[in-house]
């Protein structure tokens, strides 16, 4: 009994970690573009870009202010164009 309680701890240890590590984002610029990071990025503020949490979403009234378009990497969109930093 004693090694079944075990292995359960130290599965729920090991899932407990692994959801705590795994962060997400979600970056708006001012043109409505947004897009998801996996990383924490240090954006500058002259990038004007917003940093919202992963569960964040806009409201239907916004829903022709926004749109996602997504893009690997660390950077930020300005102009339809992705920056790379």
């Amino acid at each position: 009994m004693k090694i079944i309680i075990k292995c359960v701890l130290a599965a729920a240890s090991m899932i407990a970690v692994s959801a705590t590590t795994a962060s997400a984002e979600i970056v708006c610029n001012g043109e409505g573009d947004c897009w998801h990071v996996r990383e924490r990025h240090a954006y500058r503020p002259e990038f004007g870009v917003r940093v919202y949490s992963d569960d964040w979403r806009w409201a239907d009234a916004d829903a022709k202010r926004y749109r996602w378009r997504e893009h690997e990497g660390r950077g930020y969109w300005r102009n339809g164009i992705w920056i790379e930093f």
